[in-house]
């Protein structure tokens, strides 16, 4: 019975062990996904956003032949 309760006690430990692995794993990941979603936002606002039209001052003079 006493070898029972040392793989009952070792089970548990191995088990939360990987859980905490995987939960680090997990919370490694979330700083690099809020910048992307960071990132995938302004790009939606540029996309929604229209462009202005090019100024005569932003064009450049036509080249003389």
């Amino acid at each position: 019975m006493d070898g029972a309760a040392i793989l009952i006690i070792l089970a548990i430990a191995g088990v939360v062990s990987i859980f905490l692995f995987a939960l680090k794993g997990l919370l490694d990941q979330i700083p690099d996904v809020i910048r992307s979603a960071g990132k995938a936002r302004d790009e939606w606002r540029r996309f929604k956003q229209p462009e202005p039209p090019p100024s005569a001052e932003d064009q450049e003079p036509p080249a003389a032949a």
